[in-house]
């Protein structure tokens, strides 16, 4: 990952970096303990988990994903490296996870093993504004 690249990461509600890529965020990109929601230092938390850690229902998550892929859409100028968002912790599997970023920008970097799941996405045959 280049210095300008923000790492999205999967975090709970309360702000908790404690583990997983939530703690490599608050260690090495500047996650802020307490905050888990949005853009914080050279990262970008998705809450996967609630206040008490326990794993959020999926749709709340697209809630958040969706804010998220409005975020990257209106800062081209920068580029976000996706992690295995709610794929660890949270207890979600790869197919269920990245469907939700189907619509993410050319500026988002996702996750190798999502591509297969992503045949759009991978041939570059989007409907989406960034993609033609």
């Amino acid at each position: 990952m280049s210095d300008e690249s923000i790492f999205v990461f999967g975090s709970n509600l309360s702000g908790r970096h404690g583990r997983g890529t939530a703690a490599q965020a608050r260690e090495h990109h500047g996650a802020v303990y307490g905050k888990g929601v949005g853009l914080q230092g050279a990262s970008y938390a998705i809450p996967t988990k609630d206040h008490a850690l326990r794993g959020l229902p999926l749709d709340q998550i697209a809630h958040y994903v969706r804010r998220f892929i409005e975020f990257a859409s209106e800062h081209t100028e920068m580029t976000f490296q996706v992690t295995r968002v709610g794929c660890g912790m949270a207890g979600y599997s790869d197919k269920q996870m990245a469907p939700l970023f189907e619509d993410a920008p050319k500026n988002c970097q996702l996750p190798d093993e999502w591509m297969p799941l992503l045949p759009a996405r991978k041939n570059g045959k989007k409907s989406g504004k960034d993609w033609t």
